[in-house]
């Protein structure tokens, strides 16, 4: 069949950029796939499953058989070239497409119509709205579904704001879907095994459900063109081009989410797809007014992923949004200025050298050393360069693992490569806890770090070892206590002599420490009452029970001084021996830290929600409906931070991957009997570590 023109809105011309989106194993990559083999740009459809596709090309997304980072692929189709980035259906790997969506023409977002997903489909719909992102729907594996398209566009609806239109119903024979009739060109096809589909005439049987369906798809477009409900109402056929123009506008314009049918793993309906975005879809000059980027000016571009190569050095993954970036050019960032060493095109794992970057391209800027990921770079002009510089915020973790080297050596190393492991991947928080004596990794869920570990071993040869963080408990008083610290030293020359009479007690919870001096008749000089304090303050850092020691206050009352033998030091020393007698007289007790946590998960997975909160000696402070979000709940609660470990996990479990949660930190609260005794044991068996 040769190319159908319309004389509807003119396509968008230059390079375009198209985002497969959707919920976890929804098919995106295999998508991607089978638009690389219509569009010739590989010989034959490559699978997932045995790791043969062009995306998911890393060793971890091939052991795991999911996409654990975005993939890049660009094709050449009927003259015009796209790029299109594959990025990550898990929750966890979802802060890289924050960064991306922004600058990406339209998404296709791949889904099927199975109420378990519409959690996770909403996700993904709300924030393409929420960015203004032109984007159509591909409803996959039609020919696993047996579903009439009113049930299918009424499961998926609730999931998006925007309002569905169904441009193609499916032929079925038997129970299986054979073919679709796009209801825009009037037209039924018959799908081929990895090859263009054959124009067929509309079946008999089928004729009625099309002009039924056709109507509905006319009747909503006529939401947006009074003509055109002026024609519906009149009982006039609209033109074709018409509808056409009518398509491109509104899917342009965010009105609409049109909803194609197929089957990713067979080809089947994927050149009516491309050729729906040759026609319909956006282009740069859309997507540069969308982001406030003025026409005119020297070239910009925007940086999209951070990848760091064994070989190559650091490559900056960018879509050019204005003019051309050359090799050798000097580019200004809100960090930093660098020089272009290199421009490259990304195909999966492949890069290879080119010569150019044009408006709309994407490609790889190379040693952009102080540009990060979200980043605008601008040929000239610092001025363009701080208004937008937009990246994306990074989410706080919901997972944490402590890290020790298996191999002392490599304690150095270790550092340098979490560097570059968190320059591409800003999600990923590293810290070394001085208090806590450890290496600390936060991210976004268990699979997240164990990939980000993967990577560290195979790519920088780190081996580490894992384990719970430790949790910071602290510990206070009960009672009011007064002691006598008492110092005394002789060692020829000059003694050390301190003494101090001191009133302890505790305080409210929250409120700190505190220091106060009651001393009458000069039995302690005024010079010595700030080495007390600091006397005081360091027998707090390590209590009886073997913790910091919090909300608790000193009072120097009495004591004496030698005319020469006293000094700041035996006064502090003095003050330490007295606070540490004090605090294990005062009846110490235990705290622990307890998290404020708001959960949010669809509303059909509250019941389980508040079980795993109360399971965890959790305390539920309230619940209701999610604002803006239809189905959703929120759930607050309070849980000491001991039980966090692997909530994220458990949460998703029951929310199939969908639900979340935010916490901070919100008191310290007394913990007492058996678990309080076991945590002093077991603290009091890791000196060593805890010396450091």
């Amino acid at each position: 069949m040769g190319e159908t023109t319309f004389s509807h809105e003119a396509r968008a011309r230059g390079p375009r950029l198209i985002a497969l989106a959707g919920p976890f194993q929804s098919g995106k990559t295999t998508l991607l796939e089978s638009i690389l083999a219509h569009a010739s740009a590989i010989p034959k459809q490559g699978s997932v499953a045995d790791g043969s596709s062009v995306g998911d090309a890393s060793p971890e997304a091939r052991a795991h058989k999911m996409s654990v980072e975005s993939n890049v692929a660009s094709v050449d189709y009927m003259g015009d070239r796209y790029s299109f980035i594959d990025l990550p259906g898990s929750v966890e790997f979802a802060h890289e497409a924050k960064n991306i969506l922004p600058v990406v023409d339209a998404a296709i977002v791949v889904c099927e119509a199975d109420e378990r997903k519409i959690p996770a489909l909403q996700l993904t719909l709300r924030q393409l709205e929420e960015l203004g992102v032109p984007h159509l729907l591909f409803l996959n594996k039609i020919d696993d579904a047996s579903i009439d398209m009113r049930d299918a566009l009424s499961i998926l609806q609730p999931a998006s704001r925007t309002p569905l239109l169904m441009r193609q119903i499916p032929i079925w024979s038997n129970g299986v879907a054979v073919g679709f009739i796009d209801l825009a060109l009037e037209r039924a096809f018959v799908y081929r095994e990895h090859a263009p589909s054959e124009v067929i005439e509309i079946p008999k049987g089928e004729a009625a459900l099309e002009k039924e369906a056709r109507y509905s798809m006319l009747e909503r477009l006529a939401d947006y063109d009074d003509a055109l409900m002026e024609e519906l109402i009149s009982d006039i056929e609209p033109p074709r081009d018409q509808v056409f123009d009518d398509l491109t506008k509104e899917l342009r314009a965010g009105l609409v989410a049109p909803v194609f049918i197929g089957s990713a793993a067979r080809g089947a309906g994927v050149t009516r797809l491309l050729k729906a975005l040759r026609h319909e879809g956006p282009g740069i000059a859309d997507t540069r007014a969308r982001l406030g980027v003025a026409e005119g000016g020297p070239p910009l571009a925007r940086i999209l992923r951070t990848i760091h190569t064994s070989h190559g050095g650091k490559l900056s993954v960018a879509r050019v949004l204005r003019g051309a970036l050359a090799d050798g050019q000097t580019v200004v960032s809100a960090h930093g200025e660098d020089r272009v060493s290199g421009l490259s095109r990304v195909m999966g794992a492949n890069i290879s050298k080119t010569n150019e970057a044009k408006e709309g391209d994407l490609v790889a800027l190379g040693r952009l050393e102080h540009a990060h990921t979200g980043d605008t770079v601008v040929a000239d002009g610092r001025t363009e360069v701080a208004k937008l510089a937009t990246r994306a915020p990074i989410p706080d973790p919901v997972h944490a693992l402590a890290l020790s080297v298996k191999d002392r050596k490599d304690e150095m190393r270790l550092a340098a490569a979490m560097a570059k492991l968190v320059d591409e991947d800003p999600s990923i928080v590293f810290v070394h806890d001085q208090e806590m004596s450890q290496i600390k990794l936060y991210g976004q869920g268990e699979m997240h770090l164990r990939v980000a570990l993967e990577r560290l071993q195979s790519r920088f040869g780190v081996a580490v070892d894992v384990s719970k963080p430790t949790v910071a408990y602290r510990e206070t008083i009960r009672h009011k206590v007064t002691v006598r610290g008492r110092h005394k030293k002789q060692s020829g020359g000059h003694g050390q002599f301190g003494d101090v009479v001191l009133e302890i007690a505790p305080r409210g919870r929250g409120e700190g420490f505190a220091f106060a001096e009651r001393v009458h008749g000069g039995a302690v000089p005024k010079q010595y009452f700030s080495s007390v304090e600091a006397g005081c303050q360091d027998a707090m850092s390590h209590g009886p029970l073997g913790f910091p020691v919090v909300d608790v206050e000193a009072v120097l009352t009495d004591g004496s001084y030698h005319t020469v033998d006293s000094s700041d030091m035996a006064f502090r020393t003095a003050a330490r021996i007295g606070m540490s007698e004090a605090l294990g007289k005062a009846e110490p007790i235990l705290l622990e830290p307890v998290l404020a946590v708001d959960i949010f998960v669809p509303s059909e997975a509250m019941s389980r929600a508040t079980g795993l909160v109360s399971g965890r000696r959790g305390q539920i402070m309230g619940f209701g409906p999610r604002e803006s979000w239809e189905g959703w709940d929120k759930l607050e609660a309070l849980i000491p931070e001991a039980e966090m470990d692997n909530l994220i996990v458990e949460l998703r479990s029951a929310t199939a991957g969908a639900g979340f949660f935010q916490a901070r930190f919100d008191h310290l609260a007394e913990l007492v009997g058996k678990q309080a005794r076991e945590i002093v044991s077991a603290h009091a068996k890791e000196p060593a570590r805890l010396a450091g």
